[in-house]
């Protein structure tokens, strides 16, 4: 009878425990899409993910914009008592928490606007949808099981509320311009850093930070291209500095233009601004502004035998492997390593290459690997190891990082997945990649009509998402969701936490995957 009653202890001892947090988009502030602290998903528990449930917000889809990427908090002290809580935004600035034991939602804030539309103007399109594009990012509130959410709404102002209870703990501030497109927020050192792109509601493609202490905003831009990686910005933690890529535009850094490349900026702890520390620009940066294959994807962070690098994508579909010490050496130009082309053989500029973010680990063994989505087949001249079948829509790319013969490190192919529809950036937990293909339609040219970025023009021709799990070693399909994700997902991502994985739709659904326990 002790043995039992000491069991029983031991099991609701571990239910009491604080859960594993993903309290920003790439799970931390490198954006490593790496859940260190999951124990209960893995390759040997992968056969039994169930859909254990689903819940649809009212949030209005804004073009193909709905609900931004699903963030977690493993136990949240609430009037209620400790809770997990899902935390989800909409586009339409909206914020819901999720009770995760129950499916439910325990508490929703719409934010009162100071921004008008203007009368007669384009309304909601695709590249600039309006509303809250931005995804929140979460911090302690110094006292364990207090957080604080911070969230950009559509009129530029900067929110802080309570996670236990959804009420604001100051004031909204001034932090950006209304009516633009900020990307993934990122906390860091009481900074919070954003970006925007495409030069929505006329406003210039600016870096910000948002200091805490002070409320002063600084910002920096690069003069050229939008900086649009979908998990905003990547902090280093060595430099302190903020890395994005920059999207179309001119590379001419002597007259003080940095389109299609990387830029590093860095808050001034005097003054509040943000200078540039670095940049790079790929030796075909010309070519690819002619070609739209923009340098639009957020990047990794991760340490390697005691130093700290960086790998960055492009449409273009290769990595690029730098030393933050100088991303691109001293003619900043020149990376550790260029990769070849994984994938867009046709040289597309909308339905081929890599979107979205990277992903880094290190497995039990010590070795650090990165892993790419792409959309589009695999190259003929890429050849992996392990592939797992033919690549016609999609795929995850995986590769490990080794020293090469001249003692420097490198990325080396490892494997490639099995096909998926409009592969996204994937989640490692537990020596498991949970990917995912969005099922959206992505074509922004037809040959009918030339360019159309219409949403009415690519819902109808959307499918759905499917999760996949893969052995995170070799890329094998473990499991799949099949057609229990009814509809597709655009410009969103996972998280992962507690044996639980969060996905969203278009249609306003946050879907609940995982091992019951």
């Amino acid at each position: 009878m002790k043995s039992l009653t000491f069991a029983s202890a031991l099991f609701l001892a571990g239910l009491a425990s604080p859960g594993a947090d993903w309290l920003t988009d790439g799970g931390d502030p490198q954006r490593n899409n790496w859940q260190k602290d999951e124990k209960l998903l893995s390759v040997a528990t992968a056969k039994d993910i169930k859909l254990l449930w689903k819940i649809q917000f009212d949030n209005e889809t804004r073009a193909m914009h709905n609900l931004l990427p699903p963030l977690v908090i493993g136990s949240v002290n609430t009037p209620s008592g400790p809770k997990q809580l899902v935390i989800q935004g909409g586009v339409s600035d909206n914020i819901y928490a999720i009770d995760v034991a129950t499916g439910k939602l325990f508490w929703h804030v719409k934010f009162e606007t100071t921004f008008k539309e203007p009368a007669g103007g384009r309304g909601p399109q695709v590249l600039c949808p309006g509303g809250m594009t931005a995804n929140m990012t979460i911090g302690p509130a110094g006292a364990p099981g207090k957080y604080t959410i911070y969230a950009a709404s559509w009129d530029g102002r900067l929110h802080q509320l309570n996670a236990a209870d959804g009420k604001h703990i100051t004031e909204p501030n001034k932090f950006m311009p209304p009516n633009g497109k900020p990307y993934a927020m990122n906390l860091w050192k009481n900074v919070v850093y954003t970006h925007s792109a495409q030069g929505c509601g006329g406003n210039p493609n600016v870096a910000y930070a948002y200091d805490l202490a002070t409320n002063k905003v600084g910002s920096w831009g690069p003069a050229g291209g939008g900086m649009w990686g979908r998990s905003g910005p990547a902090i280093s933690a060595r430099h302190d500095t903020m890395y994005t890529g920059t999207g179309d535009g001119r590379w001419a850094p002597e007259d003080g233009v940095y389109g299609n490349g990387m830029i590093g900026v860095r808050q001034n702890k005097d003054t509040k601004a943000l200078d540039l520390v670095d940049y790079y620009g790929p030796s075909n940066a010309e070519w690819l502004v002619k070609r739209d294959l923009d340098m639009q994807v957020t990047p990794t962070i991760f340490d390697y035998k005691g130093k700290e690098y960086m790998v960055d994508a492009s449409k273009e579909c290769r990595l690029y492997f730098m030393d933050t010490e100088s991303i691109g050496g001293d003619d900043h130009r020149t990376p550790l390593q260029r990769t070849p082309l994984i994938c867009n053989e046709t040289v597309d500029f909308a339905e081929a290459g890599i979107w979205g973010s990277l992903s880094s680990w290190e497995d039990s063994k010590g070795t650090r690997w990165v892993l790419t989505p792409f959309w589009g087949p695999k190259h003929s001249k890429y050849k992996t190891p392990i592939e797992n079948g033919v690549v016609k829509k999609g795929a995850i790319a995986a590769f490990k990082v080794a020293d090469g013969k001249d003692g420097k490190p490198k990325l080396v192919p490892a494997w490639i997945s099995r096909d998926m529809d409009q592969a996204e950036p994937p989640v490692v937990a537990n020596g498991l990649v949970i990917a995912y293909g969005s099922g959206e339609n992505t074509a922004q040219a037809y040959p009918d009509v030339g360019l159309d970025f219409r949403a009415e023009r690519r819902i109808p021709k959307s499918t759905h998402a499917v999760l996949f799990a893969l052995d995170a070693q070799t890329g094998k399909e473990l499991w799949n969701s099949g057609k229990q994700i009814e509809k597709f997902n655009h410009w969103s991502g996972l998280a992962v936490a507690n044996g639980r994985i969060y996905i969203n739709t278009f249609d306003g659904y946050v879907y609940c995957f995982g091992i019951q326990q």
